[in-house]
């Protein structure tokens, strides 16, 4: 009921010099990660304000978009040498986002024309390298981050009502990684983006995975001298209670 009555006074606010405008909202902007993290879902909810009457010669369509971290990655490529697989080539690509999901009120190919897609580049082909189209490596990188249920494409999974109010949820899988993650809005009718909107959702460690992974990129020999301690420590302990276990 809380988020109803939001979105009814999201949509009685002051009217802009566009016909169509989206406002929304995240049910939450920020997601902590500790020792118990298994994910999170986020609500994506909003309006469509307007100065005229709703448009009945075309559909409206919204697509929402979630992006993380961007990263320079590495793509190895395995050959069979010797009778054992190993890495024969390596390619270092670009910065492309560490997370990726589009989702819409219908299907991609219905609502976006390849120009469209093109400009604001909304789906993971336009978004992630696509000057290196066709490229082994982008594409591994794509299928693999879709294997890891990384990438994600949700057709059809935004409910827009009366061609007004909309929402949908966005799962955050465990493995994410820290940082920021920037969510978009769009409205499109005809096959044009008539208005978007942008903010986004701070992710987080806290707790001892938060030190752990400050200790480790900020010193990083502190860290590594700790872990081989650990390791060393473990070892001997394991030792100590199969020696008191045969006795």
């Amino acid at each position: 009921m809380s988020r109803i009555f939001a979105l009814l006074l999201l949509c009685l606010l002051p009217f802009g010099a566009q016909a169509e405008q989206v406002v929304a909202a995240l049910s939450q902007t920020r997601v902590s990660v500790n020792a118990n993290f298994d994910g999170s879902e986020i609500l994506v909810f909003g309006a469509v304000k307007r100065d005229k009457p709703v448009p009945t010669d075309s559909p409206l369509d919204v697509i929402i978009t979630v992006a993380g971290p961007e990263q320079v990655e590495t793509i190895r490529r395995k050959d069979r040498r010797f009778g054992i697989w190993i890495n024969v080539e390596a390619q270092v690509i670009g910065h492309t986002p560490t997370f990726y999901t589009v989702a819409s009120t219908r299907p991609i190919a219905d609502i976006l024309p390849p120009l469209t897609d093109s400009l604001w580049k909304i789906t993971a082909d336009k978004r992630i390298l696509p000057a290196m189209r066709g490229n082994p490596a982008r594409e591994a990188l794509i299928e693999l981050r879709q294997k890891d249920d990384l990438y994600r494409t949700r057709e059809g999974e935004v409910v827009l009502s009366a061609d007004t109010l909309f929402d949908t949820s966005i799962a955050l899988p465990a493995n994410i990684v820290e940082g920021a993650y920037a969510t978009r809005i769009f409205l499109v009718r005809d096959g044009e983006v008539i208005d978007s909107y942008g903010t986004s959702i701070n992710v987080q460690k806290v707790g001892i995975e938060r030190w752990l992974y400050n200790l480790a990129y900020s010193q990083a020999l502190i860290y590594g001298l700790m872990a081989l301690a650990i390791a060393a420590l473990s070892g001997w302990a394991a030792s100590e209670v199969f020696r008191l276990i045969r006795r």
